[in-house]
């Protein structure tokens, strides 16, 4: 699995990482779990796999959620991609 990341240096603080690639790293590892459940030699149990793509699902799910109740609201009253920024007069 290859996966290349956008870091985000802080002076004087952590390594960041977007919280967009990190549900993504997530979902993507779950499906690869998926994936290698369903071969034919694997010796993973179907119901512990379910259960950690269960897992990992759910955390990326709750990290999009919360991002998504940061952004904010354009005069709409919508939350957008641009940030919520009104478009130009």
């Amino acid at each position: 699995m290859n996966a290349s990341m956008s870091l985000v240096h802080v002076p004087g603080g952590p390594l960041l990482l977007p919280a967009d690639e990190v549900t993504l790293l997530l979902r993507h590892l779950a499906s690869h779990w998926l994936d290698s459940a369903d071969a034919d030699d694997s010796d993973l149990e179907p119901e512990t796999v379910e259960a950690l793509v269960g897992a990992l699902t759910e955390v990326a799910d709750r990290i999009d959620a919360e991002c998504i109740a940061l952004m904010p609201l354009s005069e709409e009253g919508e939350a957008g991609r641009d940030g919520g920024v009104p478009p130009p007069l």
